[in-house]
């Protein structure tokens, strides 16, 4: 069942009842520790069917378009293609994975707010028109370049604008959204649409109310350039929470029936990314150093388990120049699970979690409390679907993780129910039942 991030020929195995992603997940940490004990990821395809039944439940109006960049891999591609999204790329690359699905050209939109001219130029050669911008420049390499295009002015969002000292920030002003539009004109460029993009971090629903606010005097503006405005992309920043999802349509709702209600030929979209992956993926790391240190030298993070305990740090098989490159930019949003069983009353002690490169910003978790670990455990990552699963630095000899694709007999009955027949079935796809052994290299245990 090993599948690798530029390898189409994947498998997935299609699990009985009762054999569940923890089965799987000790089926090839046995494996693994067997083998070699390299990293390995296990990915729950089911889990992507069901975000996106959630995303039809709580916000049918809004059309998907899958952020590419978040994860890659065929078979999230080919799945959310066969669930009809659209996709949102940000290169060459991302399209020609997405075109090779089958996916249409008005499915796909050119998101990268720093482009290329020959990415322009494969983008019009492929069909693909829609593209965002918020700038002159950018526009005029457009018009230079595609010439039917159909551009969506990205504007800024409070969020956005005076945002962390440091973070590269895009999206025009409203106010310099006119001379965008005059040059348009002049360039003979087509606008269709706006977007925005609300931070998922954003804690503020205003930020929304004002946002759409911007949109809709957008769309005027343009109106009196004589432009046909049909498209209005609210971007990305779904957590993946059911109740972020309906907290966000609570806000919206009601704000879209005003400013673009149904009926007024405007299509509305969004560009979610790790809503659809991050809890699809789960990673498994093995301890391969260990280092025992004063307690004191740690930080005050977390509490201390007395200060004549030794605390230890644990360098892993997996850091920031690999799953974890998320973590040079952002917090670490999952909490890591020992693998082997201990003692509920076994003594916890304060820990840090470190790559394999020796390198100070390979830091993975800076303070958790563990019970002791050796060289040759396992910890569990879950929630590492988004960004985690690109190409590895060389850093180190750095080997690239296993991917392990699952997926349960009811989220297969689920996925047919959503309209995934055989007919139109992923052609990469090969289901075999949990409990059927295919090799000693690729199949589950019959213990599993």
């Amino acid at each position: 069942m090993k599948g690798f991030i530029d390898d189409a020929n994947y498998s997935v195995g299609l699990l009985d009842e009762g054999t569940n992603l923890g089965n799987v997940i000790d089926n090839y940490v046995y494996e693994h520790t067997l083998t070699g004990k390299n990293a390995f990821f296990v990915g729950d395809l089911g889990k992507i069917v069901k975000k996106h039944s959630q995303w039809q439940n709580v916000v049918a109006q809004i059309k998907p378009f899958y952020t590419v960049k978040c994860n890659s891999t065929p078979a999230v591609l080919e799945i959310l293609a066969a669930l009809g999204t659209g996709f949102a790329c940000s290169s060459k690359t991302e399209m020609a994975l997405v075109q090779e699905l089958g996916v249409s050209p008005e499915n796909i939109i050119y998101i990268s707010p720093c482009k290329q001219v020959s990415q322009i130029k494969y983008a019009a050669k492929i069909g693909v028109n829609i593209m965002t911008c918020d700038n002159e420049v950018e526009l005029k390499k457009i018009a230079r370049n595609h010439p039917n295009a159909k551009v969506l002015v990205h504007i800024a969002t409070e969020d956005n604008i005076g945002g962390e000292e440091g973070n590269m920030k895009f999206g025009t002003t409203l106010k310099n959204c006119r001379h965008l539009l005059e040059c348009a004109k002049e360039l003979d460029v087509q606008i269709i649409g706006v977007k925005f993009h609300v931070s998922s971090t954003c804690k503020e629903s205003q930020v929304y109310v004002h946002a759409l606010s911007d949109a809709r005097c957008v769309f005027d503006m343009a109106g009196e350039f004589g432009f046909t405005m049909n498209m209005l992309d609210i971007g990305g920043g779904f957590t993946g929470s059911e109740f972020q999802l309906e907290e966000v349509n609570h806000v919206i709702s009601p704000l879209l029936d005003v400013y673009f209600p149904e009926g007024s030929g405007i299509k509305i979209i969004s560009e979610p990314g790790s809503y659809y992956v991050s809890s699809a993926f789960t990673l498994a790391v093995n301890i391969i150093a260990k280092k025992v240190v004063e307690n004191d030298k740690f930080s005050s993070g977390v509490e201390k388990t007395g200060s004549d305990e030794p605390a230890f740090m644990y360098y892993m098989n997996d850091g920031v120049y690999g799953s974890f490159a998320s973590k040079l930019s952002e917090d670490l949003n999952t909490i890591p699970e020992v693998h082997k069983k201990y003692k509920e009353d076994e003594p916890l002690f304060t820990s840090s979690l470190w790559g394999p490169s020796c390198d100070e910003l390979d830091q993975i978790v800076e303070n958790c409390l563990l019970p002791e670990l050796n060289v040759g455990d396992w910890l569990i990552f879950d929630n590492m679907g988004a960004d985690s699963l690109h190409e590895p630095s060389a850093f180190n000899d750095f080997q690239r993780p296993a991917i392990y694709y699952m997926m349960s007999f009811n989220d297969w009955y689920e996925m047919q129910d959503a309209g995934i027949t055989s007919d139109t079935m992923m052609k990469n796809f090969f289901f075999v039942p949990s409990c059927i052994q295919l090799s000693q290299e690729d199949g589950f245990s019959s213990e599993a």
